[in-house]
């Protein structure tokens, strides 16, 4: 009995500290609890019978036999009740297990969401600067083209307007992209 007192006190200690291989142990133990009330159990009803059997002698040494077979009788019913103990107190380290690991479980996920979000911040930045470079770039493309029947070759302020478009669009998708947050 003291053992699996001991070992219950180890097993409280490991539920606590984190230790993954507790559930198993708690299992095993809380098994080995059972086979042990199985074991006792018919001890009683034994001890019970055998005193009833000796009622009707009046002799000494049957008398004696009758208060010993009581004693054990009665520290058999305190053995019960201990490993009914055990076994309550082991469904509720079990218990207590289960949350903590849905705690530990939760508290990863929560880190995991984080990192999602943050993940979608800075994918939202990184492709909001895509964006305002990517307007520039089709313009200057576009204008960069080497053929003859352009219209911005004939008029005097060709260049200087795409380049003033490409700074516009560049400016305009910086505010949009500002204004809801993503730069």
């Amino acid at each position: 009995m003291d053992g699996l007192q001991d070992d219950i006190d180890q097993i409280e200690v490991q539920v606590f500290d984190g230790d993954p291989a507790v559930s198993k142990r708690i299992y095993t133990l809380t098994r080995e609890v059972i086979e042990f009330q199985r074991a006792i159990e018919p001890l009683q009803e034994i001890f019970i019978e055998l005193r009833e059997r000796l009622k009707d002698r009046a002799t000494e040494p049957d008398l004696e036999l009758r208060r010993a077979l009581r004693d054990v009788a009665d520290h058999a019913t305190r053995v019960r009740e201990r490993t009914d103990g055990f076994r309550q107190l082991l469904g509720n380290i079990l218990t207590v297990n289960a949350a903590l690991v849905a705690q530990r479980q939760n508290e990863e996920i929560t880190r995991l969401t984080q990192a999602g979000y943050d993940q979608n911040d800075q994918v939202k930045r990184i492709s909001s600067w895509a964006a305002i470079l990517f307007a520039p770039t089709l313009i200057a493309s576009v204008y960069g083209m080497n053929f003859n029947h352009m219209p911005e070759l004939g008029w005097l302020l060709g260049y200087p307007f795409a380049l003033g478009l490409m700074l516009l669009v560049g400016i305009a998708l910086y505010l949009i992209f500002k204004r809801r947050g993503w730069i």
